[in-house]
C-alpha cells in the first residue's frame, strides 16, 4: 500500500460517499421502500392498532318479549364495545354463530327472566365468548356484564346502588377454557411462518434468476410462462408442507394445542393458502429488478399481515377502513381457518366465506403475476 492510501483522506471519503448516493438514487425502488415503509408502520400503528378491542360481533338469544329482554336488547344494540349483528332463535344457532366465525360472543336471555328477577329468585343470564381470543373474549365479557347490569338499573329492574346483583351471570369460554395462550397462538404461528417463507423465498428466487442471467436461459427453451412460473413455485410447497408438520407436531407434544377438525380438510386450505402466497411471491419478483427490492417489497407485504390479520391483535377491535384493507390478505382467511379447524372442529361449511375470499385472492393475484411475466418477456 502507498504511503497516501495509508493515510486518511477526507477528499477520497467525500468521493466514496458521492458514488453511494449517486448508486443509491439510482435504485429509486429501495429508495421508495425506505420513505414508504415507516410511514406505513406508523400509521397502522397509530390508526389501526387497538390494544382494547371494541365492536366485537355479538348476537342475542332471547327467550322472552319483555321489557328486561328489551332493555338487554337495546343496551347491545347501541354499545361500542359489542357489535350486535342479529337475534337469533335457537341455542343451535347461536352455536353455529359462534362456531362458523359470525360472531365472537352470545348473551342468551332464558325464559321467565323478568319473573323469576321480581320475585327474587336470581334467574341466570349465559355469557358465551369464543375463548380462541382470550384477549377479546376477556374484554368482551367485562363489558357485557357491565352492559348488562346498567340497562336492567336503568328499567328499574335492579338498585344500582346494591353491591350483589339479583341475577347471575354464567359464562361459558368456548374452545378454550382455560384461556391458555399457545392454544392462541400456536395455530396463527403456522400462518405467519408459512407466510414469511413461501413470499419472501419465492420472490427472491425468481429475481435471482434475473439477476444472474439465467433466465434468458430459460426463455431460450420451449417452455411456457406458467410453466416456468408452477416450476419455481412447487418446491416451495413442499418446503411448505414440511414447516406445517413441524409446526402441527412441536404444538401438539410441546403445548398440548389439539386438531378438533379433520386435517384432510386442514391440509387441503393449507394448500390454497400457500398457493395463494406463492403467487403473491412470484408477482413481486416480476415487479422488483433486484433481490434487495424483492426483499424490501416482501417484508412491505409481510407487515400488514402480521397487523391488520388479526395475529397479534383482535380483528374485530380494529377501525373499520384496517379491517377492510385486512379482508383482502389471505393471512386473515386463513386463521380463521386453520383456528376454526384446530380449536373449534370447523368444517368447510362453516368456512365457506374464507374459502371463497382466499381463493379469489390466489385466482387475481396468480393471473395478474403471469400477466405480468409477459409482459416483462415482451
Amino acid at each position: 500500500m502507498s504511503a497516501d492510501g495509508a493515510r486518511f483522506s477526507l477528499r477520497r471519503l467525500l468521493a466514496m460517499m458521492r458514488k453511494e448516493f449517486l448508486q443509491l438514487g439510482r435504485d429509486r425502488g429501495s429508495i421508495g421502500m425506505m420513505i414508504v415503509m415507516p410511514i406505513v408502520q406508523l400509521l397502522l400503528f397509530g390508526y389501526a392498532i387497538e390494544t382494547q378491542p371494541r365492536h366485537l360481533p355479538t348476537v342475542l338469544l332471547l327467550g322472552e318479549q319483555t321489557s328486561a329482554g328489551r332493555a338487554i336488547l337495546g343496551a347491545l344494540q347501541n354499545t361500542r364495545y359489542l357489535d350486535f349483528k342479529r337475534v337469533v332463535a335457537s341455542p343451535e344457532e347461536l352455536d353455529h354463530a359462534i362456531l362458523s366465525g359470525e360472531a365472537l360472543f352470545g348473551v342468551e336471555i332464558p325464559p321467565n327472566f323478568e319473573r323469576k328477577l321480581r320475585r327474587g329468585e336470581k334467574p341466570a343470564i349465559l355469557l358465551i365468548a369464543d375463548a380462541t381470543d382470550p384477549v377479546a373474549s376477556s374484554s368482551a365479557i367485562a363489558a357485557a356484564s357491565g352492559i348488562l347490569q346498567t340497562a336492567l338499573a336503568r328499567e328499574r329492574f335492579i338498585d344500582p346502588v346494591e353491591s350483589v346483583a339479583p341475577y347471575e351471570i354464567r359464562i361459558h369460554r368456548r374452545f378454550n377454557p382455560s384461556g391458555d395462550t399457545p392454544l392462541n397462538i400456536v395455530p396463527g404461528l403456522l400462518g405467519v411462518i408459512l407466510t414469511m417463507s413461501t413470499l419472501v423465498f419465492t420472490a427472491l428466487a425468481v429475481t435471482r434468476e434475473t439477476e444472474r442471467g439465467t433466465m434468458e436461459t430459460l426463455l431460450a427453451m420451449p417452455i411456457s410462462p406458467v410453466e416456468i412460473m408452477l416450476g419455481k413455485i412447487a418446491p416451495y410447497v413442499v418446503v411448505g408442507f414440511a414447516q406445517m408438520a413441524v409446526v402441527l407436531v412441536i404444538g401438539a407434544f410441546a403445548f398440548n394445542v389439539p386438531i378438533i377438525g379433520s386435517l384432510s380438510t386442514l391440509v387441503a386450505l393449507s394448500t390454497l393458502f400457500l398457493a395463494a402466497n406463492l403467487s403473491l411471491g412470484y408477482l413481486i419478483s416480476t415487479v422488483t429488478t433486484n433481490q434487495l427490492q424483492a426483499l424490501q417489497l416482501s417484508f412491505g407485504v409481510f407487515m400488514p399481515n402480521i397487523l391488520l390479520s388479526g395475529f397479534m391483535f383482535p380483528f374485530a377491535g380494529m377501525p373499520r377502513w384496517a379491517q377492510i384493507i385486512g379482508e383482502i390478505l389471505p393471512l386473515t382467511h386463513y386463521l380463521r381457518i386453520v383456528r376454526g379447524i384446530m380449536l373449534k372442529g370447523a368444517e368447510m361449511a362453516d368456512l365457506r366465506f374464507d374459502v371463497f375470499c382466499m381463493t379469489g385472492f390466489m385466482a387475481a393475484v396468480m393471473a395478474l403475476a403471469v400477466l405480468r411475466f409477459r409482459q416483462t418477456l415482451d
